[in-house]
């Protein structure tokens, strides 16, 4: 309740809550506002927003509703974000945990690899592994979180070289606790607040990359995402320029959500915020 109580405090935290929890909403509603397929024709091309009151938001260059595509996309938009961070979360804590507690040889080899991820930026490793293994959005998913994780690891070793060394770490290894309960059972619950807020930030990129890789036709086009609107109004960009504002503005909308949701939690769970 004091963890809520302070997120509250910030208005910027509040806002993107609000705004995150506005898209939640509109995924959650997809089917009931939309009930047929979104990528299925609805009606003459390139109406813009207002020319006909079934089309809210206008439709695209083949005749689709934008407004379902966006309502269908939040859905699949959320869920790469979210399926994208759990693969990331599990790979960086698992290598960043064993790193952290055992150093020597195993710290330097688990590094090393982290830093062979890191050596070619995200987007690039990210063009090679579709490139080598398809675009079906559960490889984009699948490859998102593998060139995710070597910040979670590194951050998640850092915690773990310094909690390692506390009073009841070293008691529970007295009482005879083993590795395993050690790293996962005491040290690791409370190396997870900033691993958590973190997480907002992988979520975010995770959206930002697929619909990179959308805007680029690498992304699976039997999806509503918005990263393929977006894609698929660039041939049309000077006159009907909508047909990619829209979902651009909502994936701004999401990502702003998210990134204020993990700097509001970032202050509630930051103990020197509270004594402040």
């Amino acid at each position: 309740m004091n963890l809520f109580k302070r997120y509250l405090r910030n208005p910027a935290a509040v806002v993107g809550l609000a705004l995150l929890l506005l898209v939640i909403l509109g995924a959650l509603g997809a089917d009931f506002a939309f009930p047929r397929n979104p990528l299925s024709l609805a009606g003459r091309p390139l109406q813009w927003p207002g020319d006909n009151a079934r089309f809210l938001f206008g439709t695209d260059q083949v005749g689709r509703d934008i407004a379902a595509q966006i309502l269908h996309g939040a859905r699949v938009s959320l869920a790469i974000g979210l399926v994208a961070t759990a693969i990331a979360a599990f790979i960086g804590l698992v290598i960043g945990a064993l790193a952290g507690f055992y150093g020597g040889w195993l710290d330097d080899v688990l590094m090393r690899v982290t830093e062979a991820f890191q050596i070619l930026p995200n987007f690039l490793l990210l063009l090679v592994l579709v490139a080598v293994f398809g675009s079906e959005i559960q490889t984009v998913v699948l490859s998102i979180g593998l060139v995710s994780w070597p910040p979670v690891a590194r951050l998640t070793r850092s915690e773990f070289l310094t909690l390692r060394q506390r009073e009841f770490v070293q008691a529970a290894r007295s009482l005879g606790v083993g590795d395993f309960k050690l790293i996962f059972r005491e040290i690791l619950p409370n190396a997870l607040p900033p691993v958590i807020v973190y997480a907002s930030v992988i979520m975010a990129v995770a959206i930002l990359l697929e619909s990179a890789l959308a805007f680029l036709n690498l992304s699976d086009p039997n999806v509503p995402s918005w990263g393929n609107l977006i894609g698929a109004g660039r041939g049309v960009i000077r006159v009907q320029w909508y047909v990619s504002a829209i979902p651009g503005v909502a994936i701004l909308v999401t990502v702003l959500g998210i990134s204020l949701v993990g700097q509001g939690l970032n202050d509630a769970l930051n103990p020197r915020l509270h004594r402040s």
